[in-house]
């Protein structure tokens, strides 16, 4: 990590929810949270409880100097709504496999 850039990956104690056009793509106890300097929040939720069937695998792929390079699931009106770093680097390793959305619904 540069100076003064941080990220820190730990299990949740909150209950994520993941909505999209009024349907549930996501719900899950077992959320990581992930903080990383100057970035909002980001929950990564287990493939288990992620709706799978609903998501397209998009060819976008983006690379992040801290945490490796990122894979992207869409649905038909939203594209690369979905991400997850399957070979991450080893200071974020617990996210492997884990998925990422954008609107995230925290309680």
């Amino acid at each position: 990590m540069t100076e003064g850039h941080r990220i820190t990956v730990e299990k949740s104690d909150r209950h994520v929810r993941v909505v999209h056009g009024g349907q549930v793509l996501a719900e899950s106890d077992e959320a990581l949270v992930l903080r990383e300097t100057g970035c909002p929040d980001r929950y990564y939720l287990p493939p288990v409880d992620v709706r799978l069937d609903l998501l397209t695998p998009s060819r976008t792929h983006t690379y992040c100097p801290f945490k490796g390079t990122a894979s992207y699931w869409s649905l038909p009106d939203a594209a690369d709504l979905v991400w997850a770093y399957p070979d991450p680097k080893p200071a974020v390793a617990p996210i492997k496999d884990h998925l990422c959305f954008y609107e995230v619904e925290v309680g």
